[in-house]
């Protein structure tokens, strides 16, 4: 092989490599739809469910390929009030869930456990500020309000969103479900707005405990509070 032909084979290789990755790549937006009228969140199999646009998130923090048995798909709906979300998670394996669980309040450290989440900025200027919620197959719930910046992470533990949750655990999946309402967030979208944010699912026991992303944070070790890594939540209307 002469030096030229294996610099095109070199540049073929890489060429193939980069685009093997792209296409591992989840998609960096992800719509979502309105609706004309708010329903309860308690009903997960509210035909309504179905105008939503729905994503498979699949891989690990790391961008590793999650196990089918681990992986969930997310809905998400907007209306003239609230944010809705819906997660169905494929379950193959033990809960990991709080025995007595406390639908009252919010549950601290509720990451350790069994739990979908959304973080979501609703400022695209500033998304080292945003909005964390979390969701267990027992319907605890847990809202916080966070802000990065180079020397720290932020939380408000006070943060009261009045968010609503729901959950049911069947054969082998599990659906959870939240409402946010916007005064929560401090703004509501109009149609065309981009928001920023991430969805991820804690899932199973150590030493194989699952951490899913749907746009992979890369650190060494994992870690959900990435902004750089936000993809973009883009509201449409019909």
């Amino acid at each position: 092989m002469t030096s030229r032909q294996f610099i095109a084979f070199a540049a073929l290789l890489i060429s193939t490599f980069v685009h093997a990755q792209a296409q591992k790549m989840p998609n960096a937006s992800v719509q979502v739809n309105h609706i004309g009228s708010d329903f309860s969140v308690s009903e997960l199999d509210n035909a309504v469910w179905k105008k939503a646009s729905e994503v498979e998130v699949a891989t690990y923090w790391s961008g590793e390929t999650a196990p089918a048995g681990r992986r969930f798909r997310v809905r998400l709906l907007w209306s003239e009030s609230a944010l809705y979300a819906r997660f169905e998670a494929a379950q193959s394996e033990p809960l990991v869930v709080s025995e007595k669980p406390d639908l009252r309040r919010k549950t601290m450290n509720l990451w350790d456990r069994d739990v979908c989440e959304i973080f979501i900025a609703p400022d695209k200027a500033a998304p080292n500020k945003y909005y964390e919620f979390e969701v267990a197959p027992t319907g605890e719930w847990i809202d916080i309000g966070v802000e990065v910046t180079p020397e720290k992470r932020t939380s408000d533990w006070d943060y009261a969103s009045g968010m609503k949750s729901a959950a049911s655990i069947r054969k082998d999946r599990v659906v959870t479900a939240m409402k946010v309402e916007w005064k929560a967030l401090g703004k509501k979208p109009a149609a065309g707005d981009v928001w920023l944010g991430n969805l991820f699912r804690c899932v199973g026991n150590d030493p194989d405990r699952g951490y899913l992303a749907w746009r992979p944070t890369g650190t060494s070790s994992p870690a959900f509070h990435v902004p750089e890594a936000f993809g973009e939540f883009v509201f449409r209307r019909p």
